[in-house]
């Protein structure tokens, strides 16, 4: 644990306000499958995804919510980005901003928290934009710690604001969205076959003095629910088995913007709240041009 910059003038209300994940009600789920794999699969006793699909630059990408509670929107396009890079051999980033601001009422309530599996329900139907056409609000201007007010969703507009770009044709579309059974097993074997994953898990206060080592639940009440990208696994030199996730709150916080937390006791609900989906070349061709390798599910 240590003092981390991110957190230097926030309050504990600003704080909750950056933590958007919204509990999913039980009847959105009612279609959502859930996948599961085969003990027999042999999977390695460390990972990181980094490593195994180098070739993807995405997937080391740290980025920054802002004061937005937007957690839910990017752990859901960075896995998605990360896996068209992973299944279609397509390094491009994907706009938080669009699903962010033209989900609606279907993922939630935008800057005031969303459904990770709802997101991932708006890549099928609606598809995503470029960053480039589309890019993230918060980036500009009162964009520091401790800046008030907050911002509120931004408005859909549904226009590129890259020249020379139609909205239409830069959409980037997903084939499905699922759950992963909520089992280490399951988890693991997801990400070692089809790339990272988006994980929702409750935060407490000491999460956010986080530094380094293998994160458990100690000490403070409980603040919300977090969602992040969950990219590997491993086992510590003490002994303890842990996860590998990339959080969005900037380098500036955590282990250069990464952290660890104990795996296979299900910490903080970190193993039963996992989506995905894949890739799908709709519009890929037309934007592209080419042909695409097809997607593992």
């Amino acid at each position: 644990a240590a003092h981390n910059p991110y957190f230097a003038n926030y309050t504990i209300a600003q704080s909750k306000h950056i933590l958007g994940v919204k509990p999913t009600p039980r009847d959105a789920l009612t279609d959502v499958s859930a996948k599961t794999y085969s003990i027999s699969l042999k999977l390695p006793k460390e990972f990181d995804a980094r490593s195994k699909w180098s070739q993807c630059s995405t997937i080391g990408n740290i980025l920054d919510q802002g004061h937005c509670g937007s957690c839910w929107a990017f752990g859901a396009v960075e896995c998605l980005q990360d896996r068209f890079c992973i299944h279609m051999n397509m390094n491009i980033s994907l706009s938080v901003n669009d699903l962010l601001a033209c989900c609606g009422f279907m993922c939630g309530d935008g800057c005031n928290g969303g459904y990770p599996i709802m997101a991932w329900r708006y890549f099928v139907q609606n598809g995503v934009v470029t960053d480039e056409c589309d890019p993230y609000f918060d980036q500009v201007g009162c964009n520091h710690p401790g800046c008030e007010p907050a911002y509120p969703t931004p408005v859909c507009e549904k226009k590129c604001k890259a020249q020379n770009q139609v909205w239409e044709e830069q959409k980037h579309f997903g084939v499905n969205a699922y759950r992963i059974k909520s089992n280490p097993h399951d988890i693991m074997s997801e990400v070692y076959t089809n790339g990272p994953v988006e994980v929702a898990f409750d935060v407490y206060e000491d999460f956010a003095h986080y530094k380094s080592g293998v994160y458990k639940h100690i000490t403070g009440g409980m603040m919300g629910g977090h969602a992040v990208k969950l990219i590997g696994w491993g086992t510590s030199d003490a002994g303890e088995d842990y996860w590998l996730l990339a959080n969005q709150w900037n380098r500036g916080w955590g282990d250069d913007g990464y952290f660890k937390i104990i795996r296979g006791r299900n910490e903080c609900g970190i193993e039963e709240d996992v989506v995905a989906g894949m890739p799908s070349a709709k519009n890929m061709v037309r934007n592209y041009g080419g042909s695409f390798g097809t997607a593992v599910v």
